[in-house]
């Protein structure tokens, strides 16, 4: 059976977290009773500071630089801020597979798929959470993964630096890694959200019909 694509929503403006996380809580519910549809949803939040669920006290570097969040999802602490697109994504793995594992090696390859079309040649590696690029410094970080997977509705998603102040990110030890993060900007691709979200929706396609062969 082929499901329907999932609802895009591009949020305008720098949304509060707090406020994003109630309403991607609300969907999932919606979705997980039959309510609602499928979502991804674009987001760009003020700077703040989030803790995944195996975050560490001490790689929070700089607690009164921005708020901080207890995220809820996967991993250690993270950056949001302007600059830098979130892809909150609420699908319903038990019509599409429960497979959490696959689910993730989706959401990479979304990304890294994106990334190609600004001739960005991205790629994962082994034992390193999110997505990775070439530097002159060596292997940097441009994208960030973690998930959270609630009665089979995913929730949370992906974070790609496009032009965020990558200074922010000195606050934190992100996702407790020492390698350097990196952006768009930085790689000298200029590049806006809107051309970037076309390509996400390009590419979304092909993340769906990942998620395929895993469950067959």
């Amino acid at each position: 059976m082929t499901l329907p694509l999932p609802d895009w929503r591009v949020e305008p403006g720098l949304l509060p977290y707090p406020q994003a996380v109630a309403a991607m809580e609300a969907r999932a519910a919606g979705i997980r009773d039959g309510r609602m549809g499928e979502q991804i949803w674009l987001v760009e939040h003020p700077p703040l500071y989030t803790a995944g669920t195996s975050a560490a006290p001490a790689e929070l570097l700089d607690p009164d630089r921005f708020p901080v969040f207890a995220a809820g999802r996967g991993g250690r602490h993270t950056y949001h801020g302007p600059g830098q697109r979130i892809a909150y994504v609420m699908l319903d793995l038990d019509r599409r597979g429960r497979d959490v594992r696959c689910y993730v090696a989706a959401l990479e390859a979304w990304v890294i798929a994106t990334l190609a079309a600004f001739d960005v040649a991205a790629r994962i590696i082994p034992g390193k959470v999110g997505v990775w690029v070439e530097s002159p410094a060596g292997p940097a970080k441009i994208a960030a993964i973690g998930v959270r997977v609630r009665r089979w509705v995913t929730l949370h998603g992906v974070s790609i630096n496009i032009a965020p102040d990558l200074d922010h990110f000195a606050g934190i030890v992100p996702c407790g890694l020492s390698e350097p993060v990196t952006s768009l900007a930085q790689l000298g691709k200029n590049v806006d959200f809107a051309t970037f979200d076309a390509a996400l929706q390009h590419a979304l396609p092909a993340m769906l019909a990942r998620l395929t062969p895993c469950n067959a």
